[in-house]
């Protein structure tokens, strides 16, 4: 039995032909016209001897382009890479080599760090950069994708693809410092998007959604973007999130249905001019990417009128795993219940099955469970054993069979529902020759939920400042990576075996923040 997930376009388009599957302020585009759109980009690809199986990369911000090139690759039987649009050129180079992409779309906008990355990068053979609507100026060095898809057929046979072929390599950061590409197939990604559309969202074809999620991120793929085009709903776009131009958005456009991280939840609630906005036309709102606080939930509803449902998952498992459901009761400060067809337990250390309200891992298994890592089987049979994926984060369940995390891998940072390992900041430090050690932990923060701190050891008979420290990042990092706060010391606290203590640090900032 074939299945491609780009041919859910096509229902929802033979559907809803004049329907609007995409706003960006005064700009619409129906469902026929963003179907043409994808054949047009499939046949763009196809010329330039993509193939089922190949690799192509896109760094596109929300705007309309991005589902346009993303079932258009999905149409020609190709893999998407989704790059993160604040990454930097060595960043970039790396997603491009790792993932052995052969074509990479860009926006205009980050055509600096593309053009460095595609310039290094030793498997790419075409940089197409994307224009806004109107601006004709590409660099020369590049193909422009107004002049290619204008050129291009309005029909596209659909290449064929089983429900196992690998529809979307999905980067997540590791403790190794390197991020790895999880392998999400076309089935992942549509019963994740149907799970979520039927069962948590229920999303309908007269619903708004609001997509301030990036849609490189697999919860706006999934929760949002496929989600929205497989009910036939429509999607009001935001290049960024920001909070008045969010509150105007919901206002303007009569959005119904919302999801989002808790730092956007957080900056709307205590947003000057909130209470001017009408939100009332909101009926689903949803949460993931990060823990959400018990007190943002309770005064969020209790100010608007919105009962926010939790949820929990991974890119690994496409996302979703777990949600509270709307017909059942939301209990605070839990993921809720597994989806349906998605097993979830909590795992001893010793691979055995945890009691009711004993701590352990949680374990995954069912039809949300990525293929592995691309081109890394090692870390794949770590990850996957006995077919339970293992996250990594430390919870426990209910007698009613509810999930509540209480700690989280080791090291992990979760700023505004942005992963970062702490690792891969740690690798860029290192390579400053004034700098002798380096840690980096995170630190509580109201907004973000956590904040990026770093500290430092020089080398002796050197000087450089926190500021200095802090700009470096900048240039080698994508900025949602980089360290808010820099503190230089003598030298780190260490262990028996010389390890770095991350715990004493955590502790070193705890106790200066309350001695002030």
């Amino acid at each position: 039995m074939s299945l491609n997930l780009a041919h859910y376009l096509d229902i929802s388009a033979q559907r809803y032909p004049e329907k609007t599957a995409l706003m960006l302020d005064e700009f619409r585009m129906t469902y026929r016209d963003l179907a043409v759109a994808a054949k047009r980009v499939a046949h763009v690809l196809r010329d330039k001897g993509v193939k089922k199986g190949d690799k192509v990369a896109m760094m596109i911000p929300n705007v309309p382009y991005f589902p346009a090139i993303y079932y258009g690759i999905l149409n020609v039987g190709a893999t998407v890479v989704p790059v993160n649009t604040l990454l930097k050129s060595q960043e970039i180079q790396y997603y491009l080599e790792d993932s052995d992409a052969v074509v990479f779309f860009t926006w205009k906008d980050f055509y600096g760090e593309s053009a460095k990355a595609f310039n290094e990068a030793n498997t790419c053979q075409h940089l197409i950069v994307v224009t806004p609507p109107g601006d004709i100026e590409v660099p020369l060095e590049a193909e422009s994708f107004a002049d290619l898809v204008e050129s291009a057929p309005a029909t596209f046979e659909m290449v064929q693809t089983m429900p196992d072929d690998t529809a979307v390599i999905l980067y997540t950061s590791g403790t190794t410092g390197h991020p790895k590409g999880a392998e999400l197939t076309h089935f992942n990604m549509f019963f994740n998007a149907l799970c979520t559309k039927d069962q948590i969202c229920r999303v309908r074809p007269d619903d708004v959604g609001l997509v301030v999620l990036p849609l490189f991120h697999s919860f706006g793929q999934t929760c949002l973007q496929n989600t929205c085009l497989l009910a036939g709903a429509t999607m009001t776009l935001l290049t960024q999130f920001q909070t008045e131009k969010a509150l105007e958005v919901i206002q303007r456009d009569k959005v119904s249905f919302i999801a989002a991280v808790p730092t956007m939840y957080f900056f709307m609630l205590h947003a000057n001019h909130s209470g001017a906005y009408d939100l009332s036309s909101i009926r689903m709102a949803v949460s993931g990417g990060a823990a959400l606080p018990v007190e943002i939930l309770h005064q969020f509803e209790q100010r608007f009128s919105i009962r926010i449902l939790e949820g929990y998952g991974l890119s690994e498992t496409s996302p979703v795993a777990s949600f509270n459901l709307v017909e059942r009761p939301s209990k605070p400060g839990s993921i809720g219940l597994p989806i349906w067809g998605c097993d979830m337990k909590i795992m001893r250390e010793d691979g055995t099955f945890a009691e009711i309200g004993e701590v352990g891992e949680i374990v995954v298994r069912g039809h949300n469970i990525m293929k592995g890592y691309y081109k890394k089987p090692l870390a794949t049979a770590e990850a996957i054993v006995d077919g339970w994926f293992h996250t990594g984060d430390l919870a426990k369940v209910d007698e009613e069979g509810y999930f509540f995390i209480v700690d989280r891998k080791k090291d992990l940072i979760i700023r505004g529902g942005m992963n970062v390992y702490p690792r891969e900041i740690e690798e860029v430090l290192y390579a400053h020759p004034a700098i002798l050690e380096a840690s980096v932990v995170g630190i509580p923060d109201e907004a973000r939920g956590e904040e990026i701190k770093a500290y430092v050891a020089l080398k002796p008979g050197v000087a450089l400042t926190d500021d200095e420290i802090k700009a470096y990042c900048l240039e080698r990092m994508a900025r949602f990576k980089c360290p808010k706060e820099v503190e230089i010391l003598p030298t780190l606290p260490k262990g028996p075996t010389g390890k770095i203590l991350k715990r004493e640090l955590r502790l070193r900032h705890a106790a200066k923040t309350s001695a002030t």
